[in-house]
Formats: structure tokens, sequence, C-alpha cells
């Protein structure tokens, strides 16, 4: 049997769906499992031996370059040609609707109550109600194991995620680029200065005050110039080593190897759970209750008030209120 999971983006979501495809696998290890995604993070799923293929399409240059669309349904329809039994639409929205349309007839995905694009639902022929509030995690796994008829008594719950294997690979070579970083006798903390939303990224002067308080060989991710600047400011104040313009593969070897990371709710902090590495995720205008999972190592700190889900506030700068001493207490406890 050969379905296509459909998560095209963004890199924290990516993240928190493919963790059901140990599950899928550990069900029926002969399902064939292929993934159409954005091709900027299609990077995330390489070496991933539970994907059989990467599916990449690239509907974000349709902004600047509106005929496009047709080499892209071009490029799904000529990937339907696999012959998916099964097609989940793990995205919700109208665009991957009608990716997952195009890719196959037997098509799953969230009933119109589940999405914030409620007409995406007519696109499937079969519907899976999760509310949209849920935790992301259980989400995904409910939706994507629903799918394809595994029992209930098999989808697991959030707790049993702690026996969850690591789930994001990389090359040796990935590994061997980045070893540099980490070798050192102190513990290695990587920080992620930035998110896709700025009022989801933690004050750089307070970074810097954290930092401060925190012995460690410290490393400064970013992803684009702002978020370099960012960091070049945290260096200049504490010392801390900016890491180069990194790949994805790189990213995750980075991670793999540190000792904790700290960040706000963005991809590349997400990461560390899935590489079942120690976290710190500081949640501002967001859920933290929704959009990870807490495990021994793996924890949040608030901006102490209640976050709907249903009415997010992206002008919301609550972040700022968590306090260095805070960030520096919960890492000590980590790294100890």
């Amino acid at each position: 049997m050969r379905i296509a999971i459909v998560k095209l983006s963004a890199m924290g979501d990516i993240v928190h769906a493919m963790v059901a495809l140990q599950y899928l696998k550990r069900f029926n290890p002969t399902l064939k499992i292929d993934w159409l995604v954005e091709e900027s993070f299609a990077p995330l799923l390489e070496y991933n031996p539970h994907i059989n293929a990467i599916l990449p399409i690239n509907l974000k240059r349709l902004k600047r370059e509106k005929t496009a669309l047709f080499d892209e349904i071009k490029k799904v329809r000529t990937y339907a040609g696999n012959g998916y039994d099964m097609v989940i639409d793990a995205q919700g929205l109208f665009k991957s609707a009608l990716a997952a349309r195009l890719l196959g007839k037997n098509r799953a995905g969230f009933d119109r109550h589940s999405i914030r694009e409620k007409g995406a639902a007519w696109l499937y022929s079969r519907h899976i109600a999760v509310p949209y509030e849920t935790n992301v995690v259980e989400r995904n796994l409910t939706l994507i194991l629903e799918a394809m008829d595994i029992p209930e008594k098999n989808i697991p719950v959030l707790s049993e995620l702690e026996t969850m294997v690591p789930f994001l690979f990389f090359s040796e070579e990935d590994r061997q680029r980045v070893e540099c970083f980490s070798n050192t006798s102190l513990p290695t903390i990587v920080t992620i200065v930035g998110s896709s939303w700025e009022s989801k990224v933690y004050p750089k002067e307070k970074f810097a005050e954290a930092i401060g308080m925190l012995e460690g060989n410290h490393l400064l991710a970013w992803g684009n110039e702002a978020e370099h600047d960012r960091a070049l400011f945290i260096a200049k104040q504490t010392g801390a080593k900016v890491l180069p313009k990194l790949s994805l593969n790189e990213l995750k070897a980075v991670i793999a190897s540190a000792d904790l990371v700290i960040g706000g709710d963005s991809g590349p902090t997400h990461m560390a759970w899935a590489l079942k590495r120690p976290s710190i995720t500081l949640f501002g205008p967001t859920p933290s209750f929704r959009n990870t999972v807490q495990t021994k190592i793996n924890r949040v700190l608030d901006c102490g008030k209640t976050i709907d889900p249903l009415r997010l506030d992206k002008t919301d700068r609550c972040i700022v209120d968590i306090d260095p001493s805070e960030v520096v207490t919960l890492a000590k406890e980590l790294l100890s």
C-alpha cells in the first residue's frame, strides 16, 4: 500500500506531523509513505528511513510568478502517477486540499469544524474530527493514524511520546561539518534567536542577560538577516558564538549535539523535541498547551497569561514578561 502525506509548511508544523511516521510503520511495516512539501522545507524530511519519496512543490513562487501555477499543477499530477491508495492532507488549507485532490481520489483530512479554511474539507472524501484547539501533535497523530484505520488503542496519547524514537536525520558529512561548534568541555547551549512572528521572539537584551548568567558554550542560530543582526548584538554583549548560515541538515546536526536548546515557539526549537534533546521553549502570543509536547527534558516557560488558540494576537508582546532569571534557573535544572 502506498500513501502520500500533504504537509507543505511550516518548519515546526512539519516536525509535529513527522512523529506519526514511526507509528504508521510500527503498525504496517510494509507501508510506502511519500510526502508532499514546499521545496524549501524538503531537507527536513531527508534521510528519514520511514519516507520512500519526498515530493517537493514550490507554491511560494506563485506570489511573484502567477503563471508558475501551471508548472506546479503539472508537477503534482506527475506525482499522482505513483498511484496512491490514500492521500492525507495534514495541513487543512485550500492549497493543500487542492494538491491532495490532484494526488489521488481517496483523500482524508480534517472535517470543516476542525480547520480555519472550512471550504477545504469539501475536497476530501473522508473527514476526521479533531478540534482545532487540540494539541498540534495530537491532531496530527489522530488524523494520520485514523485515516489509515489504525485502531484507537494504537494511537499514542501525548504522555506516551516519552518513548518515541528521534525522527530527524542528517548525513555523517553534516555532522562532521558542525562538530567543531560543540567540541568543548562546557555544555553546548544553542539559542534560537528568531521565529516566524516578531511577537514570538524573546528580546535580544533578555537573551543576552540570560546567557550572561549561564556558563556554557553558547551558540546562536539564525535564519535571516534580521536574526543575524540580533545574534551579532547578543554575541557582542556576551561573547557567545554566532553560527554561520546553516542548511537545515546542518541545523539538525547542531541541535542533535546540543546539551540544551533555548528559543521561542519556532521550528528549530521544536527540532530539539524531535531529536530528544533538552530544550526550553519560551511562549508569548501562542499557547504552549497546544503548540508543543512537554517532557522531562523538554520544558516551557509561558508569559503568564491565558492564550486562546482560536483568537491569536500577533501583536501581543507578552513574551517580554518572561524573566531571564527563570530561563537560567530552568536551564541549570536541565543541564544538571
